[in-house]
This record gives C-alpha cells, structure tokens and sequence, in this order.
C-alpha cells in the first residue's frame, strides 16, 4: 500500500473530489425529500468506495473477520430485499445471497469470480430500483408492514434504519478499502 504523504490533505479530500455531488441536495424540505436523498447518498457512498476494483472487492482485509467490500454488496442487496419486498411489500421472496443455513452467506459467499461479482451489482440495483420505487409510489411515510423482529415498522422506520444501516456499513468500506490500496475519503 502506498499512500503518498508528501502532500498533506484532508481524509474527505481524496475520495470523490470535486465532482462529487452526493451531499449536494438541498438540507431543507419535507421529510419523504430529505429521508431519500439522504438515503440515496449513502448508498452513492458504498458504490463509489467500491469504484475501480474487481477481484479486490471480494479481499477480507481486517482478518479475521469475513468481510470485504463485495460481502457487504451482498449484505446490503439482502438488507434492501427484506425490509422493502417482504416486510413493506408482503411478497414472500428469499433473501438472495443468505439462507437459514447459511446466514453469513452474504459475506461468506462473496468470492472474487466475476460472475458473483457482476450478480452481487445486479441484486444490489435491482433492490434499490424496487425500493425507490415503492417509496416513490407510497402515499405516505406512515405506510406500515410487519417484521418478525420489530413487530409493525412504518416506512419512515425503514428509510431511517437503511440510513443507519448504509452510514454504519460504509464505515467498514472506508477501511476495508483504506487497506485495499490506500484510498480514503468520505
């Protein structure tokens, strides 16, 4: 890895630079506007720490632990799948990448093939596409589904849980990366 420091900047410097345009959208407006965007960029942000790698997305770099950029496309895709197809939506769709007897198969499964690596994207757009649409054709944020887990889950919920669950992910992409060839930023 080598990180040149002759030229001393900040971490949010080196990533996305000036085009980056993911925090740019208004910080006023009504809620269903502000949960979206805020939503949107985070998931800008895990796409764009993935950027210009192939098989290194599917390195584990902080041994022991299983993850690596690739496993949590997957994990995410699966995260989408849940709380918008099955638990806002009511259709009775399996996870794609885990089962019940695999259920770290998000991450353990996430193997530097291309074909895993070109199905992991496709899952993870196909997801979003479908929530940003339900979202989208929702009549309200009060709209509500039922989870095993959390019981009755409003879709206000759910956007601020996948805010939640992105932030905390893209923290692990951020050193997963970091580790991978040095990039950093936010």
């Amino acid at each position: 890895m080598n990180v040149d420091n002759t030229t001393r900047r900040r971490r949010s410097d080196i990533f996305g630079g000036e085009e980056d345009i993911r925090f740019t959208f208004p910080a006023v407006g009504d809620e269903r506007t502000l949960l979206t965007n805020v939503l949107a960029a985070q998931r800008a942000t895990l796409e764009l720490k993935c950027t210009g790698l192939t098989a290194e997305l599917a390195r584990r770099t902080v041994e022991p632990s299983t993850l690596s950029l690739l496993g949590l496309v997957r994990h995410v895709a699966d995260v989408e799948r849940r709380w918008f197809r099955t638990v806002l939506a009511g259709q009775e769709v399996p996870a794609r990448f885990s089962t019940d007897e695999d259920p770290d198969g998000d991450f353990d499964g996430a193997v530097p093939d291309p074909e895993v690596i070109a199905d992991a994207w496709h899952a993870w757009r196909e997801e979003v596409a479908f929530a940003d649409a339900y979202v989208a054709e929702a009549p309200h944020l009060d709209v509500e589904g039922h989870d095993a887990w959390r019981g009755r889950v409003s879709l206000r919920w759910v956007l601020l849980h996948m805010i939640e669950e992105y932030a905390r992910h893209n923290g692990h992409a951020d050193l997963l990366r970091e580790r991978i060839d040095g990039a950093r930023g936010v």
